[in-house]
């Protein structure tokens, strides 16, 4: 896993205090999104940020489009779980762990793939169905 921030953190910064109060209200419910349920490191807060997120066999794929550093990442990593909102239903997740980039790619779509490589994006996270 490298360093490479995809998207400027700026973007995380605008996305985290405005876009996501809007999408928190329907991600949950479309294809390829969820609301992400992690518990603060530090704080113990709940807290719950969308996602774009990919199915695969045993569970799920997140490209990590910001980099690895955000704070959502850094919750479910020192916790080993999660949970989400996906199609309206909650699900267990676990064993969050780092996947290189032919293996995050395989599980994406063709054109978010094209997406994915066009902005830079190498690191993904994959987790497992509790």
């Amino acid at each position: 896993m490298g360093i490479h921030v995809p998207i400027p953190m700026a973007v995380a910064r605008f996305n985290r205090y405005v876009t996501n109060r809007v999408t928190r209200l329907f991600t949950g419910w479309l294809p390829g999104f969820c609301i992400l349920r992690h518990v603060g490191r530090r704080s113990g807060r709940l807290y719950r940020t969308p996602l774009n997120i990919f199915q695969c066999d045993d569970g799920f794929v997140i490209a990590l489009t910001y980099g690895a550093d955000v704070d959502w990442l850094k919750n479910i990593m020192a916790a080993g779980e999660c949970s989400m909102t996906y199609l309206g239903r909650e699900i267990p997740l676990t064993r969050p762990r780092f996947i290189g980039t032919e293996e995050g790619m395989s599980h994406m779509p063709l054109p978010v793939r094209i997406v994915l490589r066009i902005i830079g994006v190498t690191d993904f996270v994959h987790l497992k169905r509790a």
